[in-house]
């Protein structure tokens, strides 16, 4: 029985799209588009595409090749993915070019292997390869990790490994015929993805249907939506409606939260790839990480009366499995709640006479803070918070941090642009002269009610002396 397709996703031109349209028609309504014309200017396109369209390999080679990147064996299962292996980008090369010479050309899927989830601006900060279309500088994830590591327990801390990512923007490379099975994307982020050449063939299932691709226990999920899917252990799969689109070389795509999709190589393809988060779906990493947490709480919780902090046991697998855990995820948002309130009252600063209600860049702090509120109010009532001290944030010693400077200036960087409006540099010294009773209001924060005591008292003021 084939899918059943129910629509199609809708095609932009990006140079005719305000930044306000993308975040109210696709943002808010949390709605798939491929976005045109946004590439023409990347040096990706240049370097990494030889003359007969297809991907330079040689390039890669010759320039990137001693890079470690981890590869996928699109014919071998592994758990819910694909098997991993590491290699050089020279070997996964000299790998390809062989295959793609051989009569079969991997025809089999055994032979095929796709380079995923490669740290490229990280590893090559001065190769600028690509310029993020403004419609995805609004990206808490990788500009948060740019200052900051999202996993400091040193007993649980390396280098590569997923706890501790560097960041979440990637390169991906594969033949025609690589795949990636079916799933929803790390924390429940949006994604964006871009083919600097090549073209994919997409398949997206909506966030309200998502449990038709269970098991009756909502534990397991299809791997493959064109295999022989098991109908005593998916019974409900026959049900699903799908969308589907073509994305064609020069074309980006925004995947939104929640939603699964399969995707498959129709051509020898490079992609860039985006994972991330900010106020718009903030509460889908939440209630993806409390999910994460009940299950892992679960498994575990025959050993509760024999283990000395079941709690921070629960807290370690928590972030072994989703990548973080409950005060990462706290501190993350103290952070951002600080940097958008030092950001409103240095706009202020900067333009007595503005009308905060008339301004965009200050509508758009001021949404992020009121969402970061309603997400520590839905963390204030999980019994964990009152089981575990989970970490102080100093106000003072936060905001005197440079790296906290940097953070905040990049930020602001970010909504200047967004907005079209003049730079904001954060000046801590005059934040502290200024609003220094505001701060030692909320000198600590160490739990949700305290935060949310403390953004209660940052809004009043704010739109009191707005």
């Amino acid at each position: 029985m084939g899918l059943k397709i129910g629509g199609k996703i809708e095609k932009v031109n990006g140079k005719e799209l305000s930044y306000n349209d993308f975040a109210e028609k696709y943002l808010a309504k949390n709605q798939p588009v491929i976005l045109t014309g946004l590439m023409g200017d990347w040096r990706a396109c240049k370097d990494w595409v030889s003359g007969d369209g297809k991907p330079n390999l040689r390039f890669f080679s010759t320039h990137f090749g001693g890079s470690r990147v981890q590869v996928a064996d699109c014919g071998t299962r592994e758990f819910t993915d694909q098997k991993r292996v590491e290699m050089s980008v020279s070997e996964f090369i000299d790998n390809w070019i062989k295959f793609s010479g051989s009569d079969n050309g991997g025809a089999d899927g055994k032979s095929l292997l796709y380079l995923k989830d490669w740290h490229f601006v990280k590893e090559y900060p001065d190769y600028v390869a690509y310029t993020t279309p403004i419609f995805f500088l609004d990206d808490w994830l990788n500009i948060y990790l740019d200052k900051y590591c999202m996993h400091n327990d040193p007993g649980s801390y390396q280098e590569r490994n997923e706890i501790s990512c560097s960041d979440y923007r990637f390169v991906y490379m594969g033949a025609k015929g690589t795949w990636t099975p079916l799933h929803a994307d790390v924390f429940r982020s949006y994604s964006w993805s871009a083919n600097v050449c090549g073209r994919k063939q997409w398949y997206f299932l909506s966030p309200s249907q998502h449990h038709l691709v269970f098991d009756r226990y909502m534990k397991s999920s299809v791997y493959d939506i064109f295999e022989d899917v098991c109908k005593s252990k998916y019974p409900e799969f026959a049900k699903a409606i799908w969308w589907e689109c073509t994305q064609e070389q020069n074309e980006i795509i925004f995947v939104p939260s929640g939603w699964y999709h399969q995707v498959h190589n129709l051509e020898d393809t490079i992609s860039i790839i985006h994972n991330w988060f900010n106020a718009y779906n903030i509460s889908w990493v939440w209630d993806l990480l409390l999910r994460e947490y009940n299950e892992a709480k679960g498994y575990i919780e025959d050993i509760k009366d024999i283990c000395d902090d079941f709690e921070g046991l629960c807290q370690r697998n928590l972030a072994a499995n989703a990548g973080m855990d409950f005060r990462d995820f706290f501190i993350l948002v103290i952070r951002f709640a600080l940097s958008n309130l030092v950001l409103v009252y240095q706009l202020k600063n900067d333009n007595r006479n503005i009308d905060l209600s008339s301004s965009q860049m200050a509508r758009f702090l001021l949404f992020n803070l009121r969402n970061i509120k309603c997400i520590t109010l839905k963390m204030k009532y999980v019994a964990a918070w009152q089981n575990r001290g989970i970490f102080i944030i100093n106000l003072m010693e936060t905001i005197k941090d440079q790296s906290f400077v940097e953070f905040c200036n990049a930020l602001g960087r970010t909504y200047s642009t967004a907005c079209n409006h003049s730079e904001i540099n954060f000046d801590p010294n005059q934040f502290f002269s200024e609003h220094k009773q505001l701060v030692l209001f909320g000198s600590q924060i160490c739990s949700p009610d305290e935060l949310v005591s403390f953004l209660d008292c940052a809004l009043k003021l704010v739109e009191t002396e707005g």
